[in-house]
């Protein structure tokens, strides 16, 4: 099975949508996904719970968690979400980004589009290596 991190430097909304969908999307016996940051927040950004609450999706229970050496081992990939030379790298896995607007504090309709965005990006991912359900 293959491991998947996505991350940013709070952790507290593009990185915890992507892993989200991505569980939700992905066949469990292929792939998993886990989201991380560098300076984690202290939750998830209401406006990303609410937007992923529209599509079925409960955050609540979500808290960001820091990217650790221990988190990394075992991972393949990492994907970062564009933030810049602020994203982390992690030596060994393969790697990409995805240039996303940061969600927090912006209106409930621009939050929409980050998290419809998210989920075409990770559905391309799902489809492009086979792991869909």
């Amino acid at each position: 099975m293959k491991t998947i991190i996505f991350a940013c430097v709070h952790n507290a909304g593009r990185s915890q949508m992507a892993a989200a969908f991505f569980n939700a999307l992905a066949d469990p016996s292929k792939a998993r996904a886990v989201s991380a940051g560098t300076q984690p927040g202290e939750r998830v950004h209401p406006e990303v719970q609410e937007a992923m609450a529209e599509v079925g999706i409960d955050l609540t229970g979500a808290r960001p968690q820091r990217l650790t050496d221990e988190l990394a081992q075992g991972a393949q990939w990492l994907i970062t979400m564009g933030c810049g030379d602020a994203c982390p790298f992690v030596p060994g896995l393969a790697r990409d980004d995805w240039p996303l607007e940061d969600p927090k504090a912006k209106p409930l309709e621009r939050v929409r589009e980050i998290r419809d965005e998210v989920r075409a990006r990770v559905v391309a991912l799902l489809m492009r290596e086979g792991w869909a359900r």
